[in-house]
């Protein structure tokens, strides 16, 4: 039996939307009962078939809240739909769910769980028909709160096995090492500069932070009680949480980027959103799930994420795998 027949055993089945260039449309749709469930994808074009509901896992540009905002369909949490308008200066004219709360698709309750990835991302989960436990999890930094499942739709953006860079731990020590002698942080301005200020927090630190105007006004939205804050250009301390790209422009001694990644010209302090390798196994066996489709980011890591699943004898494919179209 091959992986595709498991998923049909299931009555889930995986698809994928053509844009007009003839390449697949991001991410997927799940096809199950008589519903269809687009996940972190972008609109579908009039004329075609029509999702039941657009799932936004959360408001990271690359999981396609922008265009998935605007239909009355999409579903999200209240603080994902807030950053989804702060961000795109959009409308959200979906509907909301609470983390730990579910809402009502026609006849199916779908329920939300939180996953730490950012403020408001949420794992979806239901049960189909024939009493399938179904869970998407979208980014993920904290599995905690999920439950069992039987099919597993997961992320694998450190899901590669045989890549160091894929292990690893945050480096909370030197993160408030830097924070004690006053240093600039650079970090998106969504997710990561959250991250960082309630860290600042948590470490005590009450001094004034100063931020970019995007990061600024996510963070009072988000984050409210947890000022003071100020415009970076205002402050008069060397405390600031700023984007990337805004860190030349920051008078500061100590700069540092808060991430994992090698290709920026200032010192890194790694400060990750997700799990890496070994916690998103661990995350797979809390789960327990018959099968897996990995289906973020497409490319390498997803489809390594998947080979290393059916090595371990669980079926699995990468959303690249996904050979049904619609």
């Amino acid at each position: 039996m091959t992986e595709g027949d498991i998923f049909k055993d299931m009555g889930v089945i995986p698809v994928r939307r053509m844009n007009r260039s003839g390449r697949p449309s991001p991410h997927l749709s799940l096809s199950f009962d008589s519903h269809l469930f687009s996940i972190d994808t972008s609109r579908s074009p009039k004329g075609r078939r029509q999702p039941d509901a657009y799932l936004i896992t959360h408001a990271h540009s690359d999981h396609y809240g922008k265009s998935a905002m605007l239909s009355a369909d999409a579903i999200a949490t209240m603080e994902t739909a807030r950053a989804l308008r702060i961000r795109h200066e959009r409308r959200y004219e979906g509907r909301t769910v609470s983390a730990g709360g579910s809402i009502q698709v026609d006849d199916l309750e779908v329920a939300a769980y939180s996953t730490g990835h950012t403020i408001g991302s949420v794992a979806f989960g239901w049960e189909t028909d024939s009493g399938v436990r179904v869970l998407v999890t979208g980014d993920i930094k904290n599995y905690e709160n999920l439950p069992r499942c039987d099919l597993l739709v997961t992320e694998a953006n450190y899901g590669d096995p045989w890549d160091p860079a894929c292990r690893f731990e945050d480096d909370i020590v030197g993160f408030g090492d830097a924070v004690e002698s006053g240093a600039t942080f650079g970090a998106y301005a969504f997710g990561k500069a959250q991250r960082a200020v309630s860290l600042i927090r948590a470490l005590g630190c009450r001094e004034t932070v100063g931020m970019d105007d995007k990061s600024l006004a996510l963070t009072k939205e988000l984050l409210p009680g947890y000022g003071p804050f100020t415009p970076m250009e205002e402050n008069g301390s060397d405390l600031n949480v700023v984007s990337p790209w805004e860190l030349s422009r920051v008078k500061s001694q100590r700069k540092y980027v808060l991430t994992g990644r090698s290709d920026l010209p200032f010192p890194q302090i790694r400060l990750s959103d997700h799990l890496d390798f070994k916690g998103l196994m661990r995350m797979v066996e809390k789960t327990s799930p018959d099968a897996a489709l990995i289906y973020h980011p497409e490319g390498s890591r997803a489809n390594m994420m998947a080979h290393h699943l059916r090595e371990l004898g669980m079926a699995s494919i990468s959303v690249s795998e996904i050979k049904d179209f619609f």
